[in-house]
Parts: structure tokens; sequence; C-alpha cells
């Protein structure tokens, strides 16, 4: 038999392949649940909004997911989570806007309990809106080489109570697509890695009097790195695109890109770490701030932080405080923290809500310009009037309630 070099590349092509194949060992993939692991997910999501075609606006929305193993019993783990949405806008195309510095302003917060066994399955009540997506991802049980590919059913929880005056979580089921594709990276290190793949097609019931979407479609294409060591995900780099035919005629189309990671979260020694800051207020002289601990973790309060009135401007001298506060806060860089707004009982309660936002927002803003963290490790929140310290039928309470609050977070 006569070789040619074309029937040797061929041999060779197979003999690597065959050599490939062996080295490629193959591995058993599946969650590992530990009572007491505590751990939070940060995912930031780049999201254009077209209606009818056009470019409405652009945004970035920050989820926080905490999360708390509380049990574990034969592979299922039970699962208490918060999951928490925070949006900046970048553009708007009404107002014509652009501003990529803004801090993100907090949206929705959900508390969740589920259990998850160790494939992936998730076991969850009716009522809970979150985890959005569930049963992804999930494996087969059997051990898996670079290109085995499976699927499986799955679905999608949505929360259409705001938009569509649909009360219930909507479910929209549909079938995943997998494929293992070995070890890719992620951030400079190797990790086992997915591809998965799926398309979502409803026809939602009509909402009687409101406008509601008459379709909704979208397809998902996401790759996950999976954390051998801990037996869950690492983390995940996605896109999507989801398109709501309107009631009234409009096509609502978002355009998404995604990324998230999970992050192992330290206990937070919350005595501690308060005497340590208060003993560090004593020291920089920083005059009317105290530190408590609340259910989020410590919180800085800024007692008397002085604006002009009925505005988010502040007053000369407010930003030489702000600068020791934030050299506290920089001796924590791996916490996050939320700067909340407060105002006194006066003026409507919308008024209060959005003067409360505008001067979390710029005691924020003005953190961020320090380098205290990043746009994506600090969100802002106002509360009005909601939640007083002090009686607002006096000149003193009043005071005491108009303060911002900075608080650095358990999880």
């Amino acid at each position: 038999m006569i070789l040619t070099s074309k029937k040797i590349f061929v041999i060779i092509s197979f003999a690597c392949f065959f050599l490939f194949s062996l080295n490629a060992a193959a591995e058993n993939f599946e969650y590992r649940h530990i009572a007491g692991m505590r751990y939070r997910i940060l995912s930031v999501v780049d999201q254009s909004v077209l209606i009818n075609g056009t470019l409405s606006h652009t945004s970035q929305i920050l989820n926080r997911i905490a999360v708390e193993v509380t049990e574990a019993n034969n592979g299922t783990g039970h699962h208490s989570a918060t999951y928490q949405t925070s949006e900046r806008v970048i553009y708007d195309s009404q107002q014509r806007t652009q501003n990529p510095a803004s801090v993100f302003q907090w949206e929705m917060e959900y508390d969740s309990e589920f259990e998850r066994d160790r494939l992936g399955y998730i076991t969850i009540r009716p009522n809970y809106f979150m985890p959005m997506v569930r049963n992804v991802p999930v494996f087969t049980g059997r051990s898996l080489r670079p290109g085995d590919t499976w699927n499986t059913e799955a679905h999608e929880v949505h929360d259409f109570r705001d938009a569509f005056g649909i009360q219930e979580p909507y479910r929209i089921p549909f079938r995943a697509f997998y494929q293992y594709l070995g070890e890719r990276e992620w951030k400079g290190r190797m990790y086992p890695a997915f591809s998965v793949t799926y398309n979502v097609e409803t026809r939602p019931a009509s909402a009687a009097g409101r406008m509601h979407p008459t379709r909704i479609s979208s397809s998902y294409n996401m790759t996950i790195f999976w954390d051998r060591e801990n037996g869950l995900e690492k983390a995940y780099t996605g896109t999507s695109r989801i398109t709501f035919e309107m009631s009234d005629g409009r096509i609502l189309q978002f355009n998404t890109q995604s990324e998230a990671e999970l992050i192992e979260a330290e206990v937070m020694n919350r005595e501690q770490l308060a005497t340590e800051i208060a003993e560090e207020i004593n020291r920089l002289a920083i005059p009317d701030v105290t530190v408590r601990e609340v259910e989020e973790g410590i919180s800085i309060s800024l007692d008397d932080i002085r604006f002009q009135p009925d505005s988010a401007r502040m007053l000369p001298g407010e930003q030489q405080k702000l600068d020791r506060v934030a050299e506290i806060l920089m001796r924590y860089p791996d916490r996050d923290i939320m700067v909340s707004g407060h105002t006194a009982l006066a003026g409507t309660e919308a008024g209060r809500m959005s003067l409360s936002q505008d001067r979390a927002r710029a005691v924020a803003e003005y953190l961020l310009s320090r380098n205290v963290r990043t746009a994506d490790r600090m969100v802002t929140r106002g509360f009005g009037a909601e939640r007083p310290v002090a009686d607002n039928n006096t000149e003193e309470g009043r005071r005491l309630n108009r303060r911002v609050e900075i608080t650095i977070l358990e999880n």
C-alpha cells in the first residue's frame, strides 16, 4: 500500500484525536451542598431596549444574590436567598442624556427558599419569583467528555405584577441544550465549561382592561464555568434577545449581554467591626456620625449631613466630612456598600421619596469619585420618611431623621 501525504495526514490526525480522547478523561459533575455554606452572586447586565425597532434607552442592571445553604441531606441542599436588583440608565433617547458614571439605584428585592439536588433540579413553592431561571444547569448523572451533549426540561418565572397586573409568578417552560466544552479560561484560571442554549415561546392570557403581551419570544446563549472544588458554578457569560408583542401593537425588544461571578462570603463579625469603626470615627473626630448594627450589616449614619433646602446639593464643608468617612470605608474593600437617604415627615410622600433618592445618589457619586468603591460595588436607595429614628414632632427629631446612611453589607 502506498501512503500519500494526504493519507498520512489523515492517519496522524486520527491518532492525535485518539490520544486526545484518552487524555481527556471523563468526569462526573454534580452540586456539592454543605450546610452553612454562604456565597453571593454578582451579575451585571448591559441592556438595550428598542420600541418598534428604534432605540429607547440603554442601561445596566446589577443583580446581587446572597445565598446560604441552611441544610444538606442526601445530596440535596436547602437554600435561603435574597435577590436584589438595581439599575442605572446610561442613555435615554427621550431626555437625550448619557451618564456612564452614574451609580446604581435600588429597584426591587425578593426573598426565596428552595431545594436543589445534586444534579441541579430545583424544588420550590409556586409563590416565589426567584430564581428566575430554574433547572439550569442540570447534569445527567453520567460521566462527560468534551463534546458530549444533553438536553433537559427547564422553565423561567417572571414578575409581571407591575407591568401587566399578573399577580402570580408567570411560568414559561423551555428545553435547554448543553455541550461540555472542556477547560476554558475565566479571569486567568481554567475551569470546566458548558454551553447552554434555549428558546422561549409563549402567548400569555389576556389581562382584562390592561395592556399586556400577546406573544413573548426569546433566545439565550450562555457559557457556564464550573468550580469543581466547591461543586457549583463559578461564573457565566451570556447574551439574550427578548421580544414582547404588545396588545397595543407595539413591539418591545430587549437585547442583553451579561456576566456573573460567584464569590464566597466571609461571615462578618459585626460587633468587632462596629467597635473598630466607632473608634475610627472618634480618632478622626467626625461630628454627627454614629455606627450601629443593622439587619444588612453595619450602618454608618451621617446624622446631620447638610444640603440646600429641598435639594441634593451639599452645603460647603460636607464633602470634607465625607472624605474622613471614605477613609474608614476604604479599610474594608471586600465589602459592598449601600447608601440610603432618609427625610423628615414633611411634604408629600412622592416628594420625600424623590428627595431621599437624590441625596443618597449625591453622596454615593461623591464616594465613587473618591474611588471608595467601583460602581458595581455600591447601590443607592431612598426610603423617604419610612424609617424614622426620632420624633418628627420636634426639630431635633426631624434633624436626626434627615440623614444619609452608608451600610457596609454583610453579604
